[in-house]
């Protein structure tokens, strides 16, 4: 009887012991439509390198995955960093993957509230109401995403070493976009009267270059990759250049709860070490980087007019 009363008490000193929150599902926020990084749609198998990412990070921690599914709309009024910073601050998530990680992203928002994005499980109320912003903080980066020159058909060849070589070609870029900074602005304005602007969200800019109808646009990596995967036939091209100013992408949770933040770093630290992060960006179809120096990078609006 004794004896059963001490392995009782062990076992109850065991479980004190042991953090509360450890069996506690980690919730993490994801865009449902950005492949290769995550895509959750009806009827299909959440798929993307976020979503492997993000299983194995909690996996590591002993913790189970809950994924939040939200939708980011791609236009000149949406806002990545107000849009995460509601779903965090509403208790959606713990953590919102794929993030950027710049100091424009990262800084306190100049606003008190913000509106929800639409997201699973979201009520009408949820659609109307506004969220009381906290203060953001990231995680070390785990992939490095650098905006590519892709070539159109007429094109192909064309050895692109710097966004200068795009002179003389008919250029295509979405309106309010970083590509549209960076071609914009180049060397005084030397590339304008060559440059074609469409419509994000209602104009199929890739699908515009595959047919023919412009030579070169300047966008994320892993769009192309995104693009390819979808269109194993396409016309168009990587050319191999990448531009020099890039961002990493990383966790990001929010100021109040640093030790997940801490937990997730050692995740990511150990999964990178032994090599299946790059092996989870092959196995999502993600041409995968690994992160680089700054790990957040600075003004991106003055580099580019710097350059």
């Amino acid at each position: 009887m004794r004896g059963r009363q001490v392995l009782g008490l062990a076992a109850l000193l065991a479980a004190l012991a042991t953090p509360a929150h450890a069996a506690d599902p980690l919730s993490i926020c994801l865009d449902e439509d950005r492949p290769p990084l995550s895509v959750h749609h009806k009827g299909k198998s959440d798929a993307g390198f976020d979503v492997l990412l993000a299983q194995a990070v909690a996996e590591r921690m002993g913790r189970p995955l809950k994924i939040q599914w939200f939708e980011s709309k791609l236009d000149e009024d949406s806002s990545p960093q107000l849009e995460a910073n509601a779903l965090l601050s509403d208790g959606r998530c713990a953590l919102v993957g794929g993030y950027a990680l710049t100091t424009d992203s990262l800084v306190k928002p100049g606003m008190k509230t913000a509106r929800l994005p639409d997201f699973t499980g979201a009520t009408r109320d949820d659609r109307r109401r506004r969220v009381a912003l906290g203060v953001l903080a990231p995680s070390r980066p785990y992939v490095y995403s650098p905006m590519t020159v892709v070539l159109g058909p007429k094109a192909q060849g064309r050895k692109i070493a710097d966004i200068g070589d795009l002179a003389g070609l008919r250029l295509v870029i979405e309106s309010g976009s970083l590509g549209d900074a960076i071609l914009m602005t180049f060397d005084k304005g030397r590339l304008i009267d060559s440059i074609t602007h469409l419509v994000p969200g209602r104009d199929d800019l890739l699908g515009a270059l595959n047919r023919g109808d412009h030579d070169a646009t300047l966008i994320d990596l892993a769009r192309l990759d995104a693009y390819r995967a979808a269109h194993p036939d396409t016309a168009i091209s990587a050319s191999g250049y990448y531009y020099p100013i890039g961002a990493n992408r990383g966790y990001v949770g929010l100021t109040g709860d640093p030790a997940l933040i801490e937990a997730v770093n050692k995740a990511l630290t150990e999964l990178a070490a032994e090599g299946k992060t790059a092996e989870l960006g092959k196995q999502a179809g993600l041409t995968y980087l690994p992160p680089r120096e700054p790990a957040i990078l600075g003004d991106v609006w003055m580099k580019i007019i710097q350059r």
